[in-house]
């Protein structure tokens, strides 16, 4: 899996462990990988020279692909368990672990719009 790649599942991971986690019915599972991935999310910013984490996610996005954090197993893999106890029907269907390595022309979510033009 490509770093980028890595970086896009963390942010999105962080996005719905803190949507998840403001809802009174979130379970303690959900709470506490949050937390745990928060808490590796920040090391990995701390390992790449910020000491803040950004709220805008393009640029949190940024500083953790400067930080090279999608080489973090341990992130990854706590970003991946926060997507399944959140979306479990999308991770069991795969939704998480898309591999567009070498590909051009892809689209990877849901309700997208793609126009490819074709010339000489």
């Amino acid at each position: 899996m490509l770093v980028i790649e890595s970086v896009d599942l963390v942010v999105a991971a962080l996005a719905a462990g803190a949507t998840a986690g403001m809802t009174e019915t979130a379970s303690t599972a959900v709470k506490d990988a949050y937390q745990g991935l928060k808490s590796l999310t920040s090391r990995a910013l701390r390992r790449g020279g910020s000491d803040d984490e950004p709220t805008d996610p393009e640029e949190l996005k940024a500083a953790l692909t400067a930080a090279d954090a999608g080489s973090d197993p341990e992130l990854v893999a706590a970003a991946r368990r926060v997507l399944e106890l959140t979306d479990p029907e999308g991770a069991s269907a795969g939704k998480y672990r898309v591999n567009v390595r070498d590909s051009q022309g892809v689209q990877i979510g849901d309700g997208n719009t793609m126009t490819l033009n074709f010339g000489k």
